[in-house]
């Protein structure tokens, strides 16, 4: 059985929802890439989230067995760091944890 990828929170959900119309934008979220999703999460949704100033953004990718970090710096986000396979990474804004990525990994299938 394949897996499809989730959204942990995507931008309907976030502009409905969260922030758009109110003062409050969340600290975090994360995208679960695909690839009939991937360009539009990066094109339209990172500049999105961007304008109505989520803090950080995680970008995952389970077929590329990636962890895209990014931290908002003034109107555009910067990739602080791209971490792959099995590794183990404590990353903003949850330095205080470590993150399994091989977890994220174990249910997908190529």
């Amino acid at each position: 059985m394949t897996r499809k990828p989730a959204t942990y929170a995507d931008l309907e959900a976030l502009s409905s929802h969260v922030v758009l119309g109110s003062a409050v934008a969340p600290d975090w979220l994360c995208e679960v890439l695909s690839p009939s999703t991937a360009r539009l999460d990066r094109a339209r949704k990172l500049p999105a989230y961007a304008r109505e100033g989520v803090k950080h953004v995680w970008l995952v990718d389970p077929l590329q067995r990636t962890l895209e970090v990014f931290r908002l710096e003034g109107p555009h986000y910067l990739l602080l760091a791209t971490h792959e396979e099995e590794a183990v990474v404590q990353v903003e804004p949850f330095e205080a944890l470590a993150l399994e990525l091989r977890v994220l990994w174990e249910d997908v299938e190529e």
